[in-house]
């Protein structure tokens, strides 16, 4: 079983940026958790980063029928991704959004995301355990 995991712009700066909100845990130290888990839960992960909408857009369409499921971190896409949008309800497996700040406790404009009205479900506010808690979720509904 196949997992996507798709991180979005900026997010390859964890660690680095803001650490007051998003922690001093940096994306490869996400990965690497990621990486733990999927091994003890029997799943492969392909895991991916851009900057460009256009590529997280692409990398969903290349996998569309390969794999069983996504967690997407879309950071600054939350708000006006829609080609990100449209991608993930062409899907044919579940998808989960994942964010490590709690978006609704944040600034007014962070507080609506255009991508949830596509996903199966959100996690959100738990740092870099949204991504674990995730995968775990996503797994076990995929096994369902």
């Amino acid at each position: 079983m196949k997992i996507l995991v798709l991180h979005g712009p900026n997010l390859n700066l964890f660690g680095r940026r803001e650490p007051h909100i998003y922690g001093t845990t940096t994306l490869a130290q996400i990965d690497e958790r990621l990486q733990a888990l999927a091994s003890e839960l029997g799943v492969a992960l392909d895991i991916f980063q851009s900057n460009h909408e256009g590529a997280l857009v692409d990398k969903l369409h290349e996998n569309i029928d390969s794999a069983a499921g996504a967690l997407v971190n879309p950071a600054g896409l939350t708000q006006h991704g829609v080609p990100l949008h449209d991608a993930i309800k062409a899907m044919p497996f579940p998808v989960f959004e994942v964010h490590m700040s709690n978006i609704a406790a944040r600034e007014e404009w962070r507080r609506h995301s255009i991508i949830s009205p596509a996903v199966k479900g959100t996690i959100q506010g738990l740092g870099w355990r949204s991504y674990t808690m995730g995968l775990r979720a996503l797994a076990e509904m995929i096994r369902e």
